[in-house]
């Protein structure tokens, strides 16, 4: 068993199939296949279950994938660390949730491009479920999540903080008169979204439960709902700053406890950071204390 061999599988079991991982490897399929049943035969055990399909993980192929995903990352750790010379440069993959990118992220990356353009960045957005498994996964370097985030894989770091409303439609004039709005509904992302974690608990905390949801992709969808009286959201206040002020929407203030919330920044703890990362940090601390 090699590293090539690893980095074959983990290429089969990510695409699902022999030809796909050709196609990636840049190589022909009969490659693949050789490789994949060496290392079978070294660990004595079947990998794979093989259908016109495409290729599906046994338990034992279940076991090794992340020992291969670790393999992977450490030898790109250890080219990078090789070839460090001081300066950023390479490619940057970073996850943020898609308030965040909105409301902080957009001048920030506009000036650390242009500060280091020697760096080629990806953002990607989605919820706070969504950019751990990222992190946790060797997907993203980093990622901007809603704190807080307690795991032993990962290092947190505060980043910003942000003043939660709830919104409704600008006929519901209080707080109490959303909650009582007759056929309530929760206006949210999908599942793993933490804003609507919060959302749901701050209304349990209320006595109000078993509201039916509406979800939408974007948060464009999710302010024209609200506007349009079909329920009520949970969203930082600055983001709503131009729906606010122009009566599309209405914010209702929430109490200091329920209202503050922090975004932090979460990375593997065992992931040398780039040089193209610890820039990033940087950058991102020298603008909040301007």
């Amino acid at each position: 068993m090699d590293a090539r061999d690893l980095a074959t599988f983990e290429a089969v079991a990510r695409l699902g199939g022999m030809g796909r991982a050709a196609r990636e490897l840049n190589t022909v399929q009969s490659n693949v296949t050789q490789r994949v049943r060496r290392l079978e035969e070294a660990l004595g055990v079947l990998l794979f279950e093989r259908s016109r399909a495409g290729a599906r993980l046994t338990p034992a192929g279940e076991r090794l994938m992340p020992y291969a995903t670790r393999v992977d990352a450490l030898l790109d750790e250890a080219s990078r660390a090789a070839r460090d010379d001081g300066a950023p440069r390479g490619t940057l993959t970073i996850g943020s949730l898609e308030t965040t990118a909105a409301l902080r992220l957009s001048p920030l990356l506009a000036s650390y491009v242009q500060a280091h353009p020697g760096v080629d960045f990806v953002l990607r957005t989605g919820t706070t479920a969504e950019m751990v498994e990222g992190v946790l996964g060797r997907e993203l370097e980093g990622a901007f999540v809603c704190g807080p985030v307690v795991h032993p894989q990962l290092v947190s770091t505060p980043a910003f903080s942000e003043e939660l409303a709830l919104l409704s439609a600008p006929a519901v004039t209080t707080l109490a008169a959303a909650l009582q709005w007759p056929d309530l509904r929760l206006i949210i992302l999908r599942a793993g979204c933490s804003y609507r974690q919060r959302l749901e608990e701050l209304l349990s905390r209320r006595g109000v439960v078993g509201l039916r949801r509406l979800e939408f992709g974007t948060l464009e969808a999710i302010l024209g709902a609200v506007a349009a009286g079909l329920g009520i959201t949970l969203m930082p206040r600055a983001l709503i700053g131009p729906a606010w002020r122009g009566g599309q929407v209405r914010a209702h203030r929430l109490p200091a406890a329920e209202a503050r919330v922090q975004t932090v920044f979460v990375r593997r703890h065992d992931r040398l950071p780039s040089r193209a990362l610890l820039a990033f940090q940087k950058h991102v601390t020298r603008s909040k204390a301007r």
